[in-house]
């Protein structure tokens, strides 16, 4: 089995990297740019999580997908929206947390670039980092959207590599167990909306990942 993985370096992806590291031939690591608040921590991370598993990287930059994006993940005059722990579950809340945050086709455009490489290079599947609890507020995680495109694959690629997430049934709590099981490098992820010296701890994102963690780790 050969891979290729669709990698921000936040917690899904980087414990699909490592379960797909292991259980496959992994040829290529795909970071995308474009123009999200958290690229310059996203593409650092990536980069660093690759060096150390000696996978070769590239970087796509997407500019055309940055100047149709006008939610706050791009458009930083946009305010992002800020949870609290407890609205995690709120499904009003989160759902109007995603809209805020929706990139046009963003999953779409990453997975057919994806099977472009995957055809080029021989590649079996497309690895990416979807979860159960992310997929309530964003269909494009969901099963039935890997179902869906695996179908659109068997007729826009003539090798028909198909869309695998390691993940894509579990939520944020099993997916750090797993990554620790696989020994997964949490002190590279980025798991937040913004890029910096460290996470902003306001985010949906950060809120979730710190979560998962527990309250025995602090971030710092």
């Amino acid at each position: 089995m050969k891979s290729i993985v669709l990698l921000s370096a936040g917690l899904d992806s980087t414990v699909n990297f490592c379960i797909a590291h292991q259980k496959s031939e992994l040829c290529l690591a795909l970071t995308f740019d474009y123009g999200q608040r958290a690229a310059r921590s996203e593409i650092l991370n990536a980069k660093r999580i690759c060096e150390k598993y000696k996978v070769p990287h590239q970087v796509i930059g997407l500019p055309w997908l940055k100047a149709i994006t006008n939610t706050a993940l791009v458009n930083e005059s946009a305010d992002l929206p800020k949870l609290k722990s407890a609205e995690l579950d709120v499904l009003e809340k989160t759902k109007e947390s995603a809209k805020n945050v929706w990139v046009p086709n963003r999953n779409g455009v990453f997975i057919n670039i994806a099977a472009s490489f995957a055809e080029s290079l021989g590649a079996n599947q497309i690895v990416v980092g979807f979860n159960a609890e992310e997929a309530v507020t964003f269909p494009d995680n969901s099963e039935n959207y890997v179902n869906q495109v695996n179908g659109s694959l068997n007729y826009s690629t003539l090798s028909h590599p198909q869309v695998v997430s390691y993940t894509r049934n579990l939520n944020k709590k099993e997916i750090v167990i797993l990554g620790h099981e696989v020994h997964a490098p949490f002190e590279w992820m980025w798991s937040c909306y913004e890029s910096g010296e460290t996470p902003c701890k306001q985010c949906e994102s950060c809120l979730r990942y710190d979560n998962a963690r527990g309250p025995e780790y602090i971030r710092t």
